[in-house]
């Protein structure tokens, strides 16, 4: 019997590694090919070095949050991915992402093609003028933790608990699961 090399090298111990992180997204889009502009937001992040996309919810049409009467409805999905990736660095690979499906930013709620947000990176909490990890509304929003809970159903977010039981003190009935939806990526 040999004993095990005293000089092996473990590489999950090497200073300088980056820890992988779970992240979790959610897209909506409610201006133009709404489908299409999911499905390119996708592949986008699928492009993205030091992220790779672990899974994708179905596709869901949900009521416009805090816009104005009569704005489109928004089709969403969520995203998880595992990353070695800065939040801050996520930011700004997802407004790129918005970016470059058109997105404005005129006006706070207002329908728009793309909508990229970063709800959690792993047990991360963070409070800056510009970036407030998880998202702050997240625990508030249907149409963030149906999907989450459809791909996810053990998620949490930091601070705030299980979406299982958070889903359970919101309203559903906005959220419609399409299945007739799919998604090119």
């Amino acid at each position: 019997m040999t004993s095990p090399n005293p000089f092996a090298i473990d590489a999950d111990t090497l200073s300088g590694m980056k820890p992988i992180r779970q992240v979790v997204l959610c897209l909506g889009s409610s201006l133009g090919d709404r489908q299409a502009n999911l499905s390119g937001a996708i592949k986008a992040l699928e492009d993205t070095p030091d992220l790779r996309v672990v899974d994708i919810s179905s596709v869901y049409e949900t009521s416009p949050v805090g816009g104005s009467e009569g704005d489109p409805d928004f089709l969403n999905v969520v995203v998880i991915a595992d990353t070695t990736m800065q939040s801050r660095t996520l930011l700004e690979r997802g407004i790129a992402i918005e970016d470059a499906f058109g997105r404005t930013r005129e006006e706070r709620n207002a329908p728009r093609t793309l909508d990229v947000d970063l709800i959690v990176v792993g047990n991360e909490e963070l409070d800056s003028e510009d970036l407030t990890i998880p998202h702050p509304r997240a625990h508030e929003r249907a149409f963030v933790l149906v999907p989450w809970l459809e791909i996810e159903p053990a998620g949490t977010i930091p601070g705030h608990g299980a979406i299982g039981d958070l889903l359970a003190d919101l309203d559903t009935s906005g959220v419609v699961r399409r299945d007739d939806l799919e998604l090119e990526h």
